[in-house]
């Protein structure tokens, strides 16, 4: 097919999302050209919007982290993705547009069953997941996890892959309804923060054992919370900080109980960090989304025009799952 000279795309103008009109970007060595037909929405893209996270030198400027889509054409050095392939890819930034360049080791097969829709919501959901909760957290199965903003994109696909490799998980949601959604979904237990405290509904959850592993999307004053639900040799993994980046904690219970307190952003890593997690999914969880054991979950979609609509249903957190542009 011939590739236009040029392509929509949605910018940043002002902290506002704007169609405008760019070159269709050119892939070399192992860069492929992605013929978009969706891209997720993720807070990230939020506070690029904002003016909080600007991308990593050398990344595009378009807002987006991840695409599905067709390849269309394909740089010098690529050796295992043909035209006419249908991938969906992890990517620095670009997939706010009708065209999206990504490393052909970022890319993984559609998984059977799944449509461009539900495939763009995979990468960002899954690698942040899978990078954090089984190889920086070690989650073993019988362990306990909690995740905070369970009925998230991040919380429902953690929620998945915890109970497909046999851990027990328990989330926090700000609604009743949020909360039935997870369970529903296979979350053990759910614990509305607004009307519980957390910390107490969890020792009595877990007779006081604690858990092993906790995903924390909130950060600020959640971080003592969490040092007093983990129990023993326990796993904090903080990747975003809603609630604040500043916390005071008791260091003697981190010494006594041997906590790890660690933490982790994606977008900014090198390709080669990223391509192992790559590996990893396509060999241990996309076969679990080929059968449906794991699916990614949906919330709504909007054009591509509409970006803006769709940030401002983020911002609101009354969705639950993925939030998905298309073209």
């Amino acid at each position: 097919m011939q590739i236009p000279t040029h392509m929509l795309a949605i910018e940043i103008i002002d902290g506002l999302l704007q169609a405008t009109q760019r070159a269709t970007p050119k892939p070399t060595g192992k860069q492929v050209l992605i013929k978009v037909s969706a891209a997720g929405v993720n807070r990230p893209d939020v506070m690029q919007r904002k003016g909080l996270y600007p991308p990593p030198v050398g990344a595009s400027d378009i807002p987006g982290l991840e695409v599905s889509g067709t390849v269309i054409a394909i740089g010098e050095c690529v050796n295992h993705l043909t035209v006419g392939d249908a991938v969906c890819a992890l990517v620095t930034g670009g997939g706010y547009a009708h065209y999206c360049l990504a490393n052909e080791d970022l890319c993984l097969p559609i998984p059977h069953k799944l449509s461009f829709i539900e495939a763009a919501g995979t990468p960002e959901t899954f690698f942040t997941v899978w990078s954090n909760v089984f190889d920086r957290g070690h989650l073993a199965a019988n362990e306990w996890l909690l995740v905070h903003g369970g009925s998230s994109g991040i919380g429902t696909t953690a929620i998945q892959l915890a109970k497909a490799f046999g851990a027990k998980v328990v989330i926090t949601a700000g609604s009743d309804s949020k909360c039935q959604f997870c369970i529903n979904l296979g979350a053990d237990a759910a614990i509305n923060y607004r009307n519980h405290d957390f910390v107490a509904a969890i020792k009595k959850l877990t007779d006081n054992h604690g858990i092993d592993v906790i995903l924390d999307m909130v950060g600020g004053d959640y971080l003592p919370r969490n040092i007093n639900c983990l129990a023993y040799d326990g796993r904090l993994l903080q990747i975003a900080l809603q609630n604040g980046i500043k916390s005071d904690i008791n260091l003697l219970s981190v010494m006594l109980k041997r906590l790890i307190i660690t933490g982790s952003t994606l977008r900014a890593r090198d390709d080669d960090f990223k391509i192992a997690i790559a590996q990893k999914l396509r060999e241990q969880v996309w076969p679990l989304l080929a059968v449906g054991v794991v699916k990614p979950i949906i919330h709504a979609t909007f054009t591509l025009t509409e970006a803006m609509q769709a940030h401002r249903l983020m911002e609101s957190s009354q969705h639950i799952g993925k939030i998905i542009l298309t073209t």
